[in-house]
């Protein structure tokens, strides 16, 4: 028992060590978690291996945690639910050439989608209706007119400069079709699938890791966390939003055996130190919204989770409760700039 202990805690050591290694070699940024997920208090039980590993992935860092019965199945099943993860990334990351989204911002066109881009793409245009328009994967223009202000001068770009961008920006824009491909309308126009594609690509690892017959698991890929079956029988996973005002460690906590849960909130990624400005931003105004600081949804998938957080954050509070009360098996916490909460009907259900 002693010498399982000592090799977990090497494991643990380890794999942060490869993972600060990995993050300063490949220049990535390692933002503050939006959720905190750890074991809830329940059944302690010896039959169940509980295999984590840790690694930079998706410009974050992604943990995968699998308890089973047998530690090589466990083991396996987290290689495979990586292997899945790296693959797909391949197809959505932006900021890498050659792949099929950076392929479709140079060019404004792909004639051959794959079935996976399809599917987001799809459910992108989904989201952008019930979110009323708020959640527009092309926003790209803008985010980048802003990164590149604030790099070369410290400060916002300039009303003409947006107003210019902002011509760019529109869901309608995009003609999609699974035969002869996706076609971006006007010159300059680009998409990013930040706020969609990794809760998918979470949600097809989690499907692959129920797909052989694991019964206990969790991914959290820098906050976005999609949960099965808790961490054994009786025992849950414990879930904590982080404070966006930083007065404590977090501001909610709840238990989750089943589901997924997302955040977005202004101390993310921003681009000026006084977080006025970040990635999130209202594409009717071409700003960042300021009424809100951290939205939370809790959703059967991850891909509904991010979407609608993104959206969510955009909206005044009080409508943003109105649009996820609208949805099935949707729970939303909003904290507004102020630190009043608005909850969801059925949040405090959940987090009693």
């Amino acid at each position: 028992m002693q010498q399982d202990s000592i090799k977990k805690s090497r494991e643990k050591i380890v794999n942060r060590r490869n993972c600060l290694k990995l993050m300063g070699m490949f220049g990535l940024g390692l933002a503050a978690p939006t959720i905190i997920a750890k074991p809830a208090e329940g059944k302690h039980l010896d039959n169940l291996h509980s295999i984590s590993r840790t690694r930079p992935l998706m410009g974050t860092i992604v943990t995968i945690t699998i308890a089973d019965p047998s530690r090589d199945k466990a083991e396996k099943n987290v290689e495979r639910a990586f292997a899945k993860m790296t693959e797909l990334e391949k197809i959505f990351n932006r900021h890498a050439d050659n792949t099929p989204v950076s392929q479709l911002n140079q060019k404004g066109f792909l004639k051959d989608i794959s079935p996976e881009l399809a599917d987001v793409l799809h459910q992108s245009a989904f989201y952008n209706y019930i979110s009323k328009g708020t959640f527009d994967i092309t926003v790209l223009p803008i985010l980048e007119l802003y990164k590149k202000s604030y790099e070369s001068t410290d400060s916002a770009p300039s009303l003409t400069q947006i107003n210019e961008k902002m011509k760019l920006v529109n869901f309608e824009n995009i003609k999609i079709n699974n035969k002869q491909g996706v076609r971006l309308l006007k010159d300059g126009m680009q998409i990013s699938l930040d706020g969609i594609a990794k809760g998918y690509i979470i949600d097809q690892a989690a499907n692959l890791i129920k797909l052989n017959g694991i019964k206990y698991a969790l991914i959290n890929a820098g906050g976005d966390v999609r949960v099965i079956g808790g961490n054994g029988p009786d025992k849950a996973w414990k879930i904590g939003i982080k404070d966006p005002l930083e007065k404590r460690e977090v501001t909610e906590l709840f238990e989750l055996n089943n589901g997924a849960v997302a955040t977005s909130g202004n101390y993310e990624n921003y681009f000026d130190k006084d977080k006025i400005h970040h990635h999130i931003i209202d594409t009717s105004t071409g700003d960042s919204p300021v009424r809100t600081i951290s939205a939370t949804v809790i959703a059967p998938t991850v891909m509904q989770a991010d979407a609608l957080s993104t959206s969510l954050f955009i909206h005044a509070p009080k409508d943003s409760i109105n649009i996820a009360g609208s949805l099935s098996n949707v729970e939303a916490l909003i904290i507004a700039k102020n630190g009043k909460k608005y909850r969801s009907s059925g949040w405090n259900n959940i987090t009693k």
